[in-house]
């Protein structure tokens, strides 16, 4: 931008005091003086406006020069930095970076390791917009084929979270492999945005407690919760299995979903039975962490804040989620 500023501001230097010099050497009009000037400039090569005396040859001569040496230095300095940008890929990294500005309740994806990765993809599947932050190049180039908006840089610097957009973010999610890194992400993540919904990986059992106390609303271990699943396929592996093509996009028609009730909602006032009648179970209502209504009756009526958890129809989940966001929007 700076660059073209300033080569405006040389052509037109340059078309003003040739049209002067027409006026005030050879007694020229104004507007014979800015005319000729135009088109010995641009080498158009149209007849004289008027004869030409020996000064007057001289003076537009040099204007001629001064004409192609700024054609010549306009293609030599656009085609640099077409060059510079394709091999610095500033062009691509401004795309991205507009991409990123326009977001808006989107997810901060921290870390695009192997957990990293398969968050990535369900959260794909899942229709979430995500940036990915991570300062590895190996990640940030996988994380970049794979088609997802990237800022690069390390994601404990409020500056790299501001970048990605923290501030109008819905959630986060950070699964570096240091439970430190993990902590301290949360903690800047909490202090930039204080309705943001945080989900922390920690690697050691100790670091769950701290990992809460900075401010995340749910703590994942991978290593625990993959013994969890291995426990429950060994002794309910129908049930197991079950659950989990429920949960995988794609694998059933039939899926579990979790919706929360907004202000002004079309199913807020609505009853249970309601939903059953037209397909869909509520399993619980939830209120909280650990705050759940099981098997609510059919007459429970639905209210502004409530998440449900139901099961139905892809089909029929997909229509019911469609205007809103699965999952808890505030802190909870």
């Amino acid at each position: 931008m700076r660059l073209a500023v300033l080569w405006a501001a040389l052509v037109m230097t340059v078309a003003l005091m040739g049209a002067a010099g027409y006026v005030a050497f050879l007694g020229w009009s104004v507007g014979d003086g800015l005319y000729m000037t135009v088109i010995t400039l641009t080498t158009v090569g149209f007849h004289e406006v008027r004869e030409l005396d020996g000064f007057g040859r001289l003076w537009t001569g040099v204007l001629s020069v001064a004409g192609v040496a700024i054609i010549f230095g306009t293609v030599g300095l656009v085609a640099e930095n077409l060059i510079a940008g394709a091999v610095s890929g500033s062009g691509e990294k401004r795309r991205m970076t507009e991409a990123i500005e326009k977001l808006e309740n989107h997810f901060i994806l921290c870390g695009y390791g192997r957990v990293g990765g398969t968050v990535a993809h369900e959260m794909e599947h899942a229709r979430v917009k995500l940036v990915v932050v991570d300062i590895n190049p190996d990640s940030v180039d996988r994380a970049a084929r794979d088609g997802y908006l990237v800022v690069v840089g390390d994601a404990t610097r409020d500056p790299v979270l501001e970048a990605a957009g923290i501030r109008r973010a819905r959630g986060l999610i950070t699964t570096t492999d240091s439970d430190a890194n993990n902590v301290f992400v949360t903690l800047s993540a909490r202090a930039l945005n204080p309705d943001l919904f945080i989900v922390a990986r920690s690697n050691a059992e100790q670091s769950e407690a701290k990992l809460t106390q900075a401010g995340a609303n749910r703590v994942v271990s991978p290593y625990s919760r993959a013994g969890r699943q291995i426990a429950e396929l060994a002794t309910r592996p129908r049930v197991a299995d079950f659950l989990d093509f429920a949960l995988s996009h794609g694998q059933l028609s039939f899926s579990i979903e979790e919706i929360e009730v907004a202000e002004n909602d079309s199913i807020a006032g609505q009853t249970v039975g309601a939903l059953v009648a037209r397909g869909i179970h509520p399993l619980a209502i939830a209120r909280g962490p650990r705050d759940y209504e099981t098997n609510p009756n059919a007459d429970r009526v639905l209210e502004a804040g409530d998440h449900l958890i139901v099961s139905g129809t892809a089909e029929l989940l997909g229509q019911l989620s469609d205007a809103r966001w699965r999952g808890p929007r505030v802190r909870s």
